[in-house]
């Protein structure tokens, strides 16, 4: 794009003279100011172009407006160090890992192209009904966690799962989902094939999902569980944060407690927390199940 050629060239008398500016003559303060439009992929992979691209892609000034506006604080809580000690850039990318906390339970991490907060809590951070009695849960390895492990249901007459979170999500409106399966996958001769042994009871009644915050805010809802072999994301609820120095609280529930049937053969995965825009990535891709407001 004009850096990678030469920067001058040979006039009809011999002499050397300047061509035309180039991109690599732009001041690096307003390649910065180019840039800062740019979503974070874009700004790194224009990193490459030149050096005054790769320079003004760490400057502090394009990184601010990408950080969420309450980053001093997720850096404190999820990091554990004074966001003065990094450049912006750097922030940034150490606040898209998948972070844990909470004793494990727990990762957090920011959308690589927006920035929005994500949030995962897994099943041995939920409070499950009968979780200790292996007659009717066990937790088992998978790949298919981020976490490692889910929670597997063989069999209950009642099923009720309960979790709660505080956090200090930036202003913006979440979606929160269960991440379920029937049915228990496996791999055989290199291909993933799901065990439905168990899997029964689900078609009767739907299970309810419930959503309260610490300001408030409550849904209910509910939906009927099915698809065996595909992990869906089941809608709980949305709710909205207004102020970015302040945490919210949230608590969760999902349970079907009619005892006139047992049901088994679930595996409940996490808890996440997307900002709401993200809802339609997920039915774009077929993962969204969404449930019906009581």
């Amino acid at each position: 794009m004009g850096a990678s050629f030469s920067a001058f060239f040979i006039d009809e008398d011999g002499l050397s003279a300047p061509s035309s500016p180039s991109l690599g003559d732009l001041p690096e303060s307003c390649v910065a100011s180019i840039i800062g439009y740019l979503d974070p992929p874009q700004i790194c992979k224009l990193a490459k172009l030149n050096r005054a691209f790769r320079a003004a892609s760490w400057a502090d000034c394009v990184w601010e407006s990408k950080l969420p506006p309450n980053y001093h604080i997720l850096v404190g809580k999820i990091l554990g160090f004074a966001p003065e000690k990094l450049g912006k850039r750097d922030i940034y990318t150490r606040l898209c890992r998948a972070n844990t906390f909470d004793g494990g339970t727990k990762k957090v991490w920011l959308d690589k192209s927006t920035g929005g907060v994500c949030m995962s809590i897994s099943s041995k951070g939920l409070r499950i009904t009968g979780i200790d009695d292996r007659r009717y849960w066990n937790h088992i390895p998978t790949d298919e966690s981020r976490f490692g492990s889910i929670a597997y249901l063989q069999q209950t007459w009642w099923l009720e799962v309960d979790g709660e979170v505080e956090f200090p999500f930036p202003p913006g409106t979440y979606s929160v989902f269960f991440r379920l399966q029937l049915g228990r996958a496996s791999r055989r001769f290199g291909r993933r094939v799901c065990n439905s042994e168990h899997v029964h009871g689900w078609d009767i009644k739907p299970v309810r999902f419930q959503l309260w915050t610490s300001d408030g805010q409550h849904s209910t809802s509910q939906c009927v569980v099915g698809d065996p072999g595909e992990w869906f994301h089941y809608h709980v609820g949305d709710f909205n944060v207004e102020k970015s120095n302040s945490s919210t609280k949230l608590k969760l529930s999902m349970t079907q407690i009619d005892c006139t049937h047992t049901k088994g053969g679930l595996c409940l995965d996490s808890v996440v927390v997307y900002p709401s825009k993200f809802r339609e990535r997920l039915k774009h891709k077929g993962f969204l199940k969404c449930a019906k407001p009581m």
